[in-house]
């Protein structure tokens, strides 16, 4: 059963968010903030929502304020940070969610926000909030390498900063960035990174009719792939073992 709450921003600025809490023991908490072109209720964002929680991972999705506002335009970066870092305040300091593991991410727009709220943690080390101190990894699901035909204008300077694992699903033949193209990117990042490839997918991991493959099969095989990373990650760090 989702859970909906109001998380405040500013003085002035308010957004829903939703929590998917899994039925059991939860493995982790994932946060994710959705694409330019639709908000936390699109198909996407709440198939996947649905779809973690069942496996075992809490997941919390948020508007940000230009969608929550009904406004086509998505507002500037420094608001979408504001707000990104508002709902993981939020989710530390729940008593449900608020405990273990946390790893941030989203949909395209939603994906690159969560990378430089985590580019730029030293803004946040003076805050109450604990969410830095269990922040363990990225899930970007469709990262905008680049504008649809405009390559030249890449958007990665920023993740060298990145400490965190950061896993990146991303379909074959995404308009905004293919897996080869991404891969010359992140091949040099100093953070675990790992490329998990789509086949025929595009920007929402969409695949063709014609390919014979079932939409919802392919979107539940990305989810399996996201927790199985989600744990790789946990097993990982200095003390846990298998």
């Amino acid at each position: 059963m989702t859970e909906t709450r109001t998380i405040v921003v500013t003085s002035r600025t308010s957004v829903t968010a939703v929590a998917y809490p899994t039925a059991e023991a939860a493995l982790a908490t994932l946060v994710l903030g959705h694409g330019a072109g639709a908000n936390q209720s699109s198909d996407f964002m709440v198939g996947f929502a649905s779809g973690l929680a069942a496996r075992g991972v809490n997941v919390v999705t948020f508007n940000f304020p230009w969608a929550e506002r009904g406004k086509k335009l998505p507002d500037t970066q420094p608001v979408l940070e504001e707000c990104y870092r508002a709902v993981l305040s939020e989710v530390a300091g729940d008593a449900l969610l608020g405990s273990g593991p946390l790893f941030i991410g989203g949909k395209s727009l939603g994906g690159r926000m969560a990378t430089h709220v985590a580019a730029s943690l030293a803004l946040d080390a003076g805050s109450v909030s604990t969410w830095p101190t269990r922040l363990r990894g990225l899930v970007l699901l469709g990262y905008p390498l680049h504008p649809p035909a405009r390559p030249q204008q890449v958007r990665v300077a920023h993740l060298v900063r990145i400490t965190h694992p950061m896993l990146f699903v991303q379909g074959a033949k995404d308009a905004f960035g293919t897996p080869d193209e991404l891969r010359a990117f992140v091949d040099v990042l100093p953070a675990r990174c790992e490329i998990h490839t789509v086949e025929l997918g595009g920007h929402s991991f969409d695949v063709p009719k014609r390919s014979g493959l079932a939409q919802d099969k392919v979107w539940a095989a990305v989810q399996d792939r996201i927790v199985g990373w989600i744990q790789s990650v946990i097993a990982a760090e200095p003390g846990v073992r298998d």
